[in-house]
């Protein structure tokens, strides 16, 4: 019986052992190339901005907050459409956000999410929305960040809206 116990304990052993050798080799995602802050967005660039997300929105018939923040993470356009849930404009804020604090695309932190294991300690971090939806501009750091409907339709607003500034 004491055979059998000792032989029980090692192939134990043996097992944890594998298994915290290969949770320690899963690779770690890249970081994304880095956006480099720029300006802050001017008026008449957020209604650019404004005008193209709104379009889009529109277009689908989506209820949504779209909200645009300066590369120093502050306020310079809300715009909630007639029935969005109010829910939203904290969402949308937090998606830009989090775009602007990260410099990147809260896509790649859903991704990273969805992937499970080590990635969800992204769920802890401060500042950090893991929802797609929010995008940082190309030009000059600028943030827009949308709410109301799918994170993939967020999305697609926050696009039409980006490619509006470069129009």
């Amino acid at each position: 019986m004491t055979t059998r116990r000792l032989w029980s304990l090692v192939i134990g052993v043996v097992l944890v052992f594998t298994a915290i050798s290969v949770s320690a080799q899963q690779p770690v995602a890249p970081a994304p190339p880095q956006i480099p802050y720029g300006s802050p967005v001017s008026l008449e660039q957020a209604k650019k901005v404004m005008a193209g997300a709104e379009a889009e929105a529109m277009k689908n018939k989506w209820n949504v907050v779209i909200v645009i923040l300066d590369s120093g993470g502050q306020l310079v356009m809300l715009h909630r459409l007639d029935g969005a849930q109010f829910g939203s404009i904290d969402v949308a804020r937090d998606k830009a956000y989090s775009a602007v604090a990260f410099r990147r695309p809260t896509k790649v932190f859903q991704d990273l999410v969805g992937q499970g294991g080590a990635n969800l300690r992204l769920l802890g971090l401060r500042g950090a929305s893991v929802l797609e939806g929010g995008i940082p501009l190309n030009a000059d750091g600028k943030i827009i960040g949308v709410s109301g409907v799918t994170s993939e339709q967020d999305a697609q607003i926050a696009k039409a809206g980006a490619d509006a500034l470069t129009k």
